[in-house]
């Protein structure tokens, strides 16, 4: 074979490698028995335990925030604080229309009534009105808000199921609104908040388990179209005169 002839064989095997450099890439979908213990795998994605916690603390939520935006209507000292209750009530209303709607969807088993510390919280607000009201309403608002917001804004970024991103968006955008409605009452106490947790020294990622870049399959088919053509050129090159 002459070294024309050579050229474009090599050049045909680097175009050919490179474009099945994607389906090389490609990682395979998960199985249900790939799967680690407490997932399982539906048309929407797999759906692990976050998931369904997820579906259960917005639950729970609503259980006891639902009445306490009422009661807060009635019992507040603050218009302020009435019109912030009335939007957590309604809010949370629809919300529970929804994580509802998506759990009978998942198959994920639901709580009927609010933990017995929501229900203590709730029985705190009973036995006070007005001003002392206002200020152990926003405050146990405030705290449990704080809370959920960091579980909803996890499994919005890392959940593999479709169904639950969409419902983890809706979560985010009602939790960052309340946060945002109870600080502007001018009575959160910041100081009383716990702090961020400290970051953590990032670990080197091993070679197996590398984030970025592009993917280990697709690397080696282009060395290997690069090592071809430079084969040839090479060739080309010194090839007597």
């Amino acid at each position: 074979m002459n070294t024309g002839h050579l050229f474009r064989a090599a050049a045909l095997a680097a175009a050919v490698l490179l474009a099945l450099a994607p389906v090389a890439a490609a990682r395979p979908a998960a199985a249900a028995d790939e799967l680690p213990p407490g997932w399982v795998l539906n048309e929407f994605g797999p759906l692990g335990p976050a998931d369904r916690d997820l579906l259960v603390r917005v639950r729970l939520a609503g259980l006891w925030e639902a009445p306490a935006g009422q009661q807060a209507q009635e019992r507040a000292g603050d218009q302020r604080i009435k019109d912030i209750g009335h939007h957590l009530m309604t809010d949370h209303l629809k919300l529970d229309v929804e994580v509802r709607r998506v759990a009978a969807k998942l198959g994920v088993a639901l709580p009927d009534k609010p933990s017995p510390e929501q229900q203590g919280w709730l029985d705190e607000f009973s036995a006070l009105r007005g001003d002392a009201y206002d200020r152990v309403w926003v405050a146990r608002l405030r705290a449990a808000h704080g809370k959920v917001f960091g579980v909803v804004a996890g499994v919005r970024s890392g959940t593999r199921n479709q169904v639950i991103r969409e419902f983890a968006q809706q979560a985010v955008t009602v939790v960052m609104k309340h946060m945002t409605l109870l600080e502007s009452s001018g009575l959160v106490d910041y100081g009383s908040l716990p702090t961020a947790p400290a970051p953590a020294a990032a670990p080197v990622p091993a070679a197996r388990n590398r984030v970025g870049g592009p993917p280990q399959p697709l690397i080696w088919l282009v060395l290997v179209a690069a090592l071809a053509v430079g084969t040839v050129t090479a060739a080309r090159v010194w090839r007597p005169r």
